[in-house]
């Protein structure tokens, strides 16, 4: 291996997100990689290297050239892990597709990213079946490779992946692409019209890494479980994390709250992602009782502010809450609340992350100066940032300005530079002429006792315009009322703020990454308001 890299040292002087698995596997070969946990697979380094090249000889075999794209239907898996190291070694580009979508949902993603080629787990097998059935001419892929884990035999329209996996050459191909090369394109969860392709670099990737590991604390001893969707930037970038920092993944493929405190206990886990409903619902597991949790130093959670209560029952339990704020158009990192300033910082994503520049801009385009209440759009900038909207250049246009990425989401910035997300643009409420941002009454909701989670959106309302609903999943063992409900937020909120309307759920609906699906709430309660 070390003679390898003597012969070919210029090529490893690029960024190529897939030798970063060559080098890891020089460097500590023998160190545990990666561990399925369902399966009790382990692979070293040096193994999971070895099947990353195979996979790649597999896919330089079928004709697969640099930029190619090539999408993968998996769920959590080594074969995940593998082929998109693969991938990247050859310069091709992966389009991790959400195998919670619909046969057609994936079959606008295949034909907007022109895939040649798609990987999937056998028990897919009928969504693929469905994307075949009449469709061959119209779905640009060529190959179709199926991860058979141990399931019936592979149809005829398709190849066994581990079969021409034990056929590849084990030695390192080419390297294809470096830099600014395209490294994979990731579809936003398309909760309004369809999805659009964020487009991102072997150098953007690597940028993300350091970015996370510069600002949290990352340790190559850590063990790292990887419960949330890797089809999701949020899991995707600490995949190449681990790599990058010679630490171990542990994978889970389906998230259930038995194996996951099992896992946590079995694997000494020391970090986790979680998103905060996912924290509450643990903390009243009765598995938590039974588990030994005590590796446990730090969880990663995102998509909503937590509670100061969560935080406080958390950290009884000796573990700190690491908030981020970040986007699939970033690659991940954003904004991060570190745990010291999480209780004096209640409601805010924190400050900008290593290697990532803000700024906050009026209706205008004018920047609105740190300590300024008025709110904003948050800009990003940084090496980390998409490249573009896939064969999409007018979104591209409107995301991208100036080297800004221009995320949509309304916030303010105190005095001390940290940042507290208000809404989304769109999400803004407009109530007899009072701008009212649902996040701000949804965090005061949450901090109520007897609220679990809450969401608010606005609707039709012939007094004012607008008006907004509050959504509310009560705390267990907790039975709020509309009164007390009210109550809280007049004791927490501006008059004008205060929902006049409630309504208790048994749940409130979520895409794959935890974010509130707020276009299905407006068709659920589209209104009118009675005043």
């Amino acid at each position: 291996m070390l003679a390898l890299f003597a012969q070919r040292g210029d090529q490893y002087m690029l960024t190529n997100v897939g030798h970063l698995l060559t080098k890891r596997a020089a460097i500590t070969p023998h160190r545990e990689a990666f561990v399925e946990w369902e399966r009790n697979r382990r692979f070293t380094f040096s193994e999971l290297n070895t099947r990353s090249n195979q996979i790649a000889s597999v896919l330089l075999t079928q004709g697969i050239k640099p930029g190619d794209r090539v999408a993968t239907l998996l769920k959590n898996g080594i074969e995940f892990v593998e082929s998109y190291f693969a991938i990247a070694k050859i310069g091709a580009v992966m389009v991790p597709v959400n195998w919670r979508l619909v046969s057609v949902e994936i079959s606008y993603i295949l034909k907007d990213s022109a895939a040649s080629t798609l990987l999937f787990d056998a028990e897919f097998d009928n969504t693929v079946d469905e994307l075949q059935s009449g469709k061959r001419g119209e779905l640009p892929c060529q190959h179709w490779m199926r991860c058979s884990r141990g399931e019936a035999e592979t149809p005829d329209w398709a190849q066994d992946y581990d079969e021409l996996t034990a056929t590849g050459d084990i030695s390192e191909p080419t390297t294809g692409a470096s830099g600014d090369d395209n490294l994979f394109i990731m579809y936003t969860s398309g909760t309004t019209g369809h999805p659009k392709g964020a487009v991102h670099s072997h150098d953007g990737m690597l940028w993300s890494q350091l970015t996370s590991m510069s600002t949290s604390d990352m340790r190559g001893d850590d063990r790292f479980l990887l419960a949330l969707p890797m089809f999701h930037v949020g899991c995707l970038n600490p995949t190449s994390l681990l790599v990058h920092r010679g630490a171990t993944g542990v994978i889970m493929r389906d998230l259930d709250m038995p194996g996951m405190f099992n896992c946590i206990d079995a694997e000494k886990i020391s970090i986790f992602m979680a998103v905060p409903a996912l924290l509450q619902f643990m903390l009243h597991a009765p598995e938590r009782e039974q588990c030994d949790i005590s590796s446990v130093r730090w969880i990663a959670t995102g998509a909503a502010p937590v509670p100061v209560s969560l935080l406080d029952a958390w950290a009884k339990l000796g573990v700190s809450i690491h908030q981020a704020y970040g986007l699939t158009e970033s690659c991940g990192p954003g904004t991060l609340l570190l745990p010291e300033d999480a209780t004096s910082k209640v409601g805010s994503c924190g400050r900008p992350q290593m290697h990532t520049e803000l700024k906050i801009i009026d209706a205008r385009g004018k920047t609105i100066p740190m300590g300024s209440d008025e709110p904003g759009e948050l800009l990003l900038a940084g090496r980390h940032m998409m490249k573009e909207y896939w064969n999409n250049p007018k979104a591209t246009a409107e995301a991208l300005i100036d080297g800004w990425l221009h995320t949509g989401d309304i916030c303010t910035w105190d005095v001390e530079g940290f940042i507290t997300i208000c809404d989304r643009k769109k999400d803004m409420v407009i109530s007899g002429g009072e701008n009212i941002y649902p996040a701000e009454l949804e965090n005061v909701l949450a901090a109520c006792p007897d609220v679990q989670e809450a969401a608010v959106i606005g609707i039709p309302s012939v007094k004012w315009g607008e008006t907004p609903l509050a959504l509310v999943v009560a705390a267990t063992g907790a039975s709020p009322t509309n009164e007390t409900l009210k109550q809280w937020c007049k004791d927490h909120l501006a008059g004008y703020k205060v929902p006049q309307l409630y309504k208790i759920v048994d749940h409130l609906p979520r895409n794959p990454s935890g974010k509130l699906l707020k276009p299905k709430l407006r068709e659920q309660y589209p209104g009118p308001a009675p005043f």
